[in-house]
């Protein structure tokens, strides 16, 4: 297995399928009072969800992405796509995604490995990415990774995301 950069003159476009299965979800909880707002995730049961979506590499709503590839050989079996936001100096996690069957053997560590050493390299003070309530494994491997909840937007995608169990949450850690 190795690591390297995808050239985006050869991989703009490139399509990455996203696919999950789930059988919980993080609910969120609000509270509200004159001198407090508060929220809290719940992960919760739920029967079997299977969730799948598209993306492409090197967006044109991203500044200066860049993307690294693991091969086996001479297939791609992982991407991470990485971009710099430079008004707060974070490094932002824009894709993540290890082909299914290739999952659970230490392809995702590997690339967010990669991913802190290039935010370090950059000296950027922190590391952050997106994902949904709804995607507990996605959720369990950032954790496992050391990344913290960072916060969320409730209506980000739909103004029904609450009741979809779908809320943006931004999971990140912070680079010494």
């Amino acid at each position: 297995m190795r690591i390297a950069e995808l050239p985006r003159e050869q991989f703009e476009g490139y399509e990455l399928v996203f696919s999950y299965d789930s059988k919980a979800y993080y609910d969120l909880r609000l509270r509200t009072g004159s001198n407090v707002f508060a929220c809290e995730f719940v992960r919760t049961p739920c029967p079997p969800v299977h969730k799948e979506f598209a993306d492409k590499l090197f967006a044109p709503h991203w500044d200066d992405p860049h993307a690294y590839g693991l091969w086996d050989g001479n297939d791609l079996r992982a991407v991470i796509e990485l971009t710099p936001e430079t008004w707060n100096n974070r490094l932002r996690i824009t894709n993540l995604c290890v082909q299914e069957g290739y999952r659970r053997r230490g392809f995702g560590t590997l690339l967010m490995t990669k991913a802190r050493e290039i935010a370090r390299a950059q000296k950027r003070r922190a590391l952050i990415l997106e994902t949904q309530s709804c995607n507990a494994a996605a959720i369990a491997f950032y954790l496992s990774q050391g990344l913290t909840f960072m916060g969320f937007n409730a209506c980000e995608y739909s103004n029904e995301d609450q009741q979809k169990h779908e809320v943006r949450i931004e999971m990140g850690c912070f680079i010494g």
